[in-house]
């Protein structure tokens, strides 16, 4: 009771309660400020003693060893498969046993080579690419992307200098890269992450400060230990809810991703099907009009439907053929020559000239050559013209085709052109990516036609992405319409 009548005196409040926490509170806060502060700096003077003196080190020498064991065996002249074994055994011994120390998290080669950087971490593939200039292939051997990504922002540099670059993170781990040199012949570089393990410094700094703070932080642990708890668990159903949520809207993405590239391909399969059925056709009939006569010009006409055919088969078996079979030095492709081949063995033979349908060439004779293969530009113009026919049936049309170039700037143009209809305007408005929506999958003026709506969406797909044209539609004022493509000419 005497007690109870003197804390009375003291005429404590709530204002006073709060007072006292806040006190409590900023004098932790400044306490763990002092001690993250003290402990960064010792951990980073830490950090650059160890760099200095063993991450470093550590790679110099595992980079040493590596140029010492292939200039030997570069020297070695004896190359049976016994020794190329022991030479890949010597390899993946130093690849490994510095992995298998407890700071050492990866180490790899990193190479450039026809233009592509990759890294090798295996014996054998370190062979084949010293010995057989063999790039890996397949995705492990990609799967360094932190490394080569920290090696391409030096790589002149440290081609240049030739000297260890060494970075440290923000989680504390140091990304070491040594030039790799070879009878005096700079080749690429040994990296090798290492992550120091400074946990025992950290648990002795943590100790004393528990021991100095636990009398501070005991007094407001216990007011928010509860609070503490009840929002941890509510945070972690939350994300667990949201992560689920997550899995399950990427799995849908990603089935409709599948299943939209299925559809364009099974569309696309069936475009080329028709066109390459149409051909069949045509060699068909050569083959019945053949005489000892004409036997020169159906191997040009019938070696070249076939080699159509055979363009689209390769078409039918990838989803994005690779970019080498459309673009490639080999490649000398005459425009002009397949415009005149397809207007005259394609349209023609179609579209007779008593039908009201005429073609007029007029084909620049100076007219570059480009490194296009010949049977993808024929996959650009023939739907195009094929376009201005379906578009304006049932009138006399003049489709006019014109190859130009413009010396001065340094550019070819196509220009085909026809004095029907022309084209709905609201085809020509552009969207937010700055495309006209003719030239967009599924847009078409024919109605109720099915499998409409690809031959434009098919020839910018081509010219735009794979060959790198501008290809562009406009009404003209005279009637009709124009589809221009322009073709930059390299040097």
């Amino acid at each position: 009771m005497k007690f109870l009548k003197r804390f009375k005196q003291h005429n404590f409040e709530v204002k006073h309660i709060i007072i006292l926490f806040v006190v409590l509170v900023t004098f932790q806060v400044v306490i763990s400020y002092l001690h993250k502060v003290s402990m960064s700096n010792l951990i980073t003077q830490t950090m650059d003693l160890y760099k200095k003196d063993s991450a470093e080190r550590l790679a110099n020498l595992t980079a040493t060893s590596l140029e010492l064991l292939l200039e030997q065996s570069l020297f070695d002249q004896e190359k049976s498969l016994e020794k190329r074994r022991e030479i890949i055994q010597a390899f993946n011994i130093l690849l490994n046993q510095q992995t298998l120390q407890q700071n050492v998290d990866e180490l790899c080669l990193i190479f450039t080579s026809e233009g592509k950087t990759f890294a090798i971490d295996e014996g054998v593939w370190l062979y084949n690419f010293i010995f057989s200039h063999e790039i890996p292939e397949g995705p492990d051997k990609w799967f360094y992307n932190e490394a080569i990504y920290r090696y391409q922002q030096i790589a002149r540099e440290i081609e240049d200098t030739e000297q260890i670059f060494c970075n440290w993170d923000n989680i504390q781990s140091f990304h070491v890269l040594v030039p790799l040199v070879l009878k005096g012949e700079y080749e690429g570089v040994v990296y090798m992450k290492i992550t120091p393990d400074v946990s025992n410094i950290t648990r002795e700094i943590s100790t004393v400060y528990d021991e100095t703070g636990i009398i501070f932080t005991a007094l407001i642990l216990f007011g928010l230990l509860a609070m503490f708890y009840i929002t941890s668990y509510t945070v972690k159903e939350r994300d667990l809810a949201q992560e689920q949520l997550f899995k399950e809207r990427e799995l849908q993405i990603k089935k409709d991703i599948a299943h939209q590239k299925e559809a364009l391909f099974t569309k696309r399969i069936y475009h080329a099907h028709h066109k390459a059925e149409k051909i069949m056709g045509f060699i068909k009939d050569e083959i019945r009009l053949l005489t000892d006569k004409n036997i020169d010009k159906f191997k040009y006409i019938v070696t070249r439907y076939s080699s159509f055919i055979s363009r689209v088969i390769y078409d039918m078996k990838w989803y994005e053929p690779p970019l080498h079979a459309t673009r490639n030095p080999l490649f000398n492709t005459d425009i002009n020559k397949v415009i005149e081949f397809l207007v005259e063995y394609i349209f023609k033979r179609v579209y007779s000239e008593h039908s009201a349908y005429e073609f007029v060439l007029d084909l620049d004779k100076n007219l570059p050559k480009v490194h296009i293969n010949e049977y993808v530009v024929w996959e650009i113009l023939e739907p195009l013209i094929q376009n201005s026919i379906d578009h304006n049936k049932g009138e006399n049309i003049t489709i006019t085709i014109r190859t130009k170039y413009h010396k001065e700037e340094n550019y070819s143009e196509i220009r085909l052109s026809d004095v029907g209809k022309g084209i709905t305007p609201k085809l020509l408005k552009c969207n937010e990516k700055g495309i006209k929506e003719i030239f967009l999958e599924h847009t078409s003026t024919r109605e109720n036609a099915p499998n409409s709506g690809y031959g434009c969406y098919i020839s910018y797909e081509l010219s735009a992405k794979r060959c790198g044209w501008i290809i562009d539609a406009e009404n003209l004022d005279a009637g009709g319409c124009a589809i221009i493509i322009k073709i930059p000419t390299k040097n």
